[in-house]
């Protein structure tokens, strides 16, 4: 398992009417954790393309407990559960400055062959680094 909480606070472009995040804006959110778990691997989403693959969106699901306002200072805690092999599986849950969860949800993302666009295992370079940072349960 690895797990990585990155910060980030609500921006008023982020709300709606109401004041509160719009809905959509979280799968961006689970994209900036993903992305810094990622790059706390040692690489960033440009080298993982540079290494002949890429890691489309195959699922998501969300759920919503409550709603982040505007200028909330957010937490976003992303875990990947299982040592990754022809996909890599996120979740996430994201929390206010006040330790409230808002949302929880997975992100499942094959790694696609660049060139084929099929389906392939994990490169032994990438495979490598989420080894190093493992930890098990």
């Amino acid at each position: 398992m690895i797990c990585v909480e990155t910060t980030l606070r609500v921006r008023y472009a982020d709300t709606d009417k109401m004041a509160f995040v719009y809905y959509g804006k979280y799968l961006e959110y689970f994209e900036v954790g993903r992305t810094e778990l990622i790059r706390s691997l040692g690489m960033s989403y440009k080298d993982i393309e540079e290494s002949g693959v890429m890691l489309p969106v195959s699922e998501c699901n969300i759920r919503y407990h409550r709603p982040a306002r505007y200028d909330d200072l957010l937490t976003i805690r992303t875990t990947v559960p299982e040592m990754p092999g022809v996909k890599l599986i996120t979740e996430y849950e994201i929390f206010n400055q006040h330790q409230e969860k808002l949302v929880s949800g997975k992100v499942v993302l094959p790694f696609v062959d660049t060139q084929s666009l099929k389906i392939t295992r994990i490169p032994d370079n990438i495979r490598v680094l989420f080894e190093r940072r493992w930890i098990v349960k």
